[in-house]
């Protein structure tokens, strides 16, 4: 704790003291200056164009005083600009330069020059009639974008759907994510969410697909970013408009499988920003055939479960923010996020005991199975700017209020009488989050990042009618150093350190008291080689970290299928993982191919663990996990409006075990995806798509191959500010066949579920209000991205989830 308060005792010094900056004895001469705004529109097909140059010319001198190259939003804000009469003069290959003037002065130091439309060349027009979309995925130095804003057929879906047509990530059919076999953490717009902290599956089921823009895969995190995640991190970037004036959203989806509906109002007037979001789902109940059987080898009992049970999902989410530029170096910004999600299943299940000698060898099981997730996130910050392109000072706090109710009700009827069994838990993770930054360029080429953070944690688990409840607390002080710099002309290198110290205290209930502290560094450095053509061959190094969650922790037993039981583990370890990375990018007229391969050692791996003789799954650190594998994805244009793309993983799984000397021996995780989209003129957009994820392995088995397929399309309405469209999944079956394998020389434990996942869908959306242009200045976000994320813990009917 000491070294705790030592570490926040600096963050305030720092923050005080960089509050002031730029330092200097005396008062400094206050120059007013502002900021003009301009946003480059192709002429014809009225599509921003990224990567124009925009160059701020004084008209009494003719001399450029600033510039800058638009974004993939076609905006560029050019800030700093002393009033005067000035001339604008955009260009970029293809099209006719264009020059606007405009105007500041001190009294309306800020301009918003608005669209300025740039006319194609006689010897382009022809190819920018025919243009295509938007490259679907794009390659940068240490992440893989997905835009899923450009794919059709998630209409109607969720976040958990986006994620299996991410590159490099494989998800399960409950939902659970991992990139190249190892746990992820998962962001929304760079910060947290207190739902991951109890269910990632859950908490994407509750994101519309229509909300999400893109999705970040993050495999080499630097060490600014929290140790957390094996694999590395996935950032979900949703849509967000700050047009000036009033615009807003509405989305809507009505299917056989699931339905959604959103809705979005943002306003923005001056330096003044509001933006605001609530949404809602339903997933229309359906029954799951479920086929269980437990086999003990050494008490020669076999037991058959076999039945329906039918799902049940639904939730609503919504949240609120301010954005406020006190003046060109200083803003403020609050934002409040709430959720509320509920999942279960009902079901009955005929029970045999295939032991001739077994008394009440056969009856029915009934059960009822119920989750709830309650969360509300609020967060303010504070950004530093100075005239100093690139210098950035940021204090950020977070506060974080997550509840959570798990009951079961179970019943056997017997021949002559019934045996009832019931649970009730309710969980209580409550964070709080206080972070700095700050940011220095000593050149274009060289900066330097640090900060601190602190992270204090608690939760709290309680039973009905007991008095073994669970009282846990984690504290934890971080600092990191991230320096960048060019080698050579053509060599980039990134490399940091990252310090965390965590301090862990908990109960469980009135015998089992711990107390645990522990200090690790974690290095990072990333080297990037720009080669001929276009093509980039990078090298990175990280250490990374898997704290357990609530759902690894949380010693509740959950006996809503008796044969079946489910606890979590409070005396678990976090992981610890050093991963390498040697990756290739490269364009070829038009085309995109990225090729990496990996290596990753894992100690205190954590997986579930089945015992026979209790009947009860839980978590153990089970021993070390090596594992290297590689990734190839490709992009295809064979004309500019078809878009073909592929991608395949593979990587090797082993454990070394620590539990009973159990080893694994090397396994193979695979997974491959296949798209093809077309735009047809008139404002049609049709697409198909497959994927296919090879049997997942674990520490104790398998669980089995799955294959997705789907297709949609898509037409422009209302003077393209809607859309409508038609989407289907899995077609020609309308079950999903699932079988998971347990084994050990004691035991076999097999689950077969047959998921109903065919499913047709038909979605309307509409936008209304200004072009969004003017959004601010990208801030600062907390991450708190240091906790291993939960997989399902259901009853064990088959709870189905995908």
């Amino acid at each position: 704790m000491k070294r705790i308060l030592l570490l926040l005792t600096i963050l305030l010094t720092i923050s005080s003291a960089k509050a002031q900056f730029p330092m200097g004895g005396g008062a400094a001469k206050v120059t007013i200056t502002g900021r003009i705004t301009v946003l480059i529109l192709d002429s014809i097909t009225k599509n921003p164009v990224d990567y124009a140059t925009v160059s701020l010319i004084k008209v009494k001198d003719n001399k450029s005083v600033n510039g800058g190259l638009t974004d993939d939003k076609g905006k560029v804000v050019l800030q700093n600009v002393a009033p005067d009469q000035y001339k604008l003069s955009i260009g970029f290959m293809g099209y006719r330069t264009k020059s606007v003037l405009v105007k500041t002065t001190p009294e309306r130091p800020d301009q918003n020059a608005g669209a300025i439309y740039l006319s194609p060349t006689a010897s382009n027009l022809k190819e920018v009639e025919i243009t295509g979309q938007k490259a679907m995925v794009e390659n940068k130095i240490d992440r893989m974008v997905y835009n899923a804003d450009q794919d059709v057929t998630l209409a109607g879906g969720t976040a958990g759907d986006v994620m299996r047509k991410v590159p490099l990530l494989s998800v399960d059919i409950d939902g659970n994510v991992t990139l190249r076999g190892s746990a992820v953490k998962v962001l929304i717009n760079g910060k947290p969410s207190g739902t991951m902290a109890n269910s990632v599956a859950d908490a994407l089921k509750m994101i519309p697909a229509e909300e999400i823009k893109t999705v970040e895969v993050i495999t080499s995190p630097s060490a600014k970013y929290d140790a957390e995640g094996s694999g590395g991190i996935i950032n979900i970037i949703t849509k967000k408009k700050t047009a000036q004036g009033v615009s807003g959203s509405v989305n809507t989806s009505v299917g056989t499988r699931q339905n959604n509906g959103n809705f979005s109002l943002n306003a923005k007037k001056g330096r003044l920003g509001f933006t605001s979001n609530v949404g809602t789902q339903y997933a229309i109940p359906q029954e799951t055939q479920v086929v269980i059987q437990n086999q003990n080898f050494l008490t020669n009992s076999n037991i058959l479960q076999q039945g329906f049970t039918k799902a049940k999902r639904w939730g609503y989410n919504g949240s609120a923010g301010l954005d406020y530029d006190i003046n060109n170096y200083n803003s403020l910004s609050t934002n409040i996020k709430f959720n509320r999600f509920e999942n279960g299943s009902k079901g009955s299940l005929d029970v045999s005991n295939l032991n001739p000698a077994a008394v009440n060898s056969n009856f029915t099981r009934f059960s009822d199975n119920t989750m709830v997730f309650k969360n509300v996130d609020w967060s303010a910050d504070y950004r530093k700017t100075t005239k100093k392109e690139g210098e950035e000072f940021a204090v950020m706090g977070q506060a974080s209020f997550g509840r959570n109710t798990n009951q079961f009700n179970t019943v056997d009827k017997l021949p002559n009488n019934d045996i009832s069994i019931n649970g009730d838990n309710t969980g209580k993770n409550n964070e709080y989050t206080l972070q700095t930054d700050y940011t220095y360029p000593f050149s274009k080429t060289t900066i330097l990042e640090t900060g601190l953070k602190g992270i204090f944690r608690n939760i709290q688990s309680k039973y009905q009618d007991s008095e073994e409840n669970f009282d846990y607390d984690q504290n934890v002080g971080a600092a990191y150093g991230v320096l960048s710099f060019k080698l050579a002309k053509k060599t980039t290198f990134k490399g940091g350190l990252r310090a965390e110290y965590t301090k862990i205290s908990g109960q469980s209930g009135a015998v089992l008291n711990f107390n645990n502290d522990y200090f690790n560094l974690f290095p990072s450095a990333i080297i990037a080689q720009t080669l001929k053509g276009n093509s980039t061959l990078k090298l990175s190094y990280n250490r990374r970290m898997s704290r357990p969650s609530l759902s690894f922790l949380n010693p509740f037993l959950n006996q809503n299928d008796p044969e079946n039981r489910t606890q979590g583990n409070p005396s678990l370890s976090p992981e610890l993982s050093d991963n390498m990375e040697l990756g290739y990018s490269t364009y070829i007229k038009g085309s995109v191919i990225n090729a990496s391969v990996f290596y990753r050692n894992t100690s205190d791996v954590i997986e579930n663990v089945f015992d026979p003789a209790q009947k009860l799954t839980s978590f153990f650190n089970v021993g070390t996990r090596k594992s290297y594998g590689a990734s190839a994805f490709a992009s295809y244009n064979p004309i500019p409006k078809w878009t073909l793309m592929g991608n395949f993983n593979i990587n090797s799984y082993e454990v070394n075990g620590q539990v009973g000397g159990q080893t694994t021996g090397v396994k193979w995780n695979y997974s491959t995806f296949m798209r093809s989209a077309f735009s047809i003129k008139g404002g049609w957009n049709t697409e198909i798509f497959g994927v296919y994820n090879g049997p997942r392995f674990t520490f104790q088995g398998k669980s089995g191959a799955m294959a997705f397929y789907g297709g949609a399309v898509k037409k422009e309405i209302l003077k393209k500010k809607g859309t409508v469209g038609f989407n289907v999944f899995n077609v020609f079956a309308r079950d999903l066949h699932i079988e998971t394998v347990n084994q050990s020389r004691d035991f076999l434990q097999s689950t077969n579920i047959y998921y109903p996942i065919r499913s047709f869908g038909v979605n309307f959306s509409y936008n209304f209000g200004k072009i969004n242009f003017n959004a601010q200045p990208k801030k600062k976000k907390i991450n708190n991205d240091d906790l291993k994320q939960g997989e399902q813990q259901q009853g064990g009917m088959g709870n189905p989830q995908g």
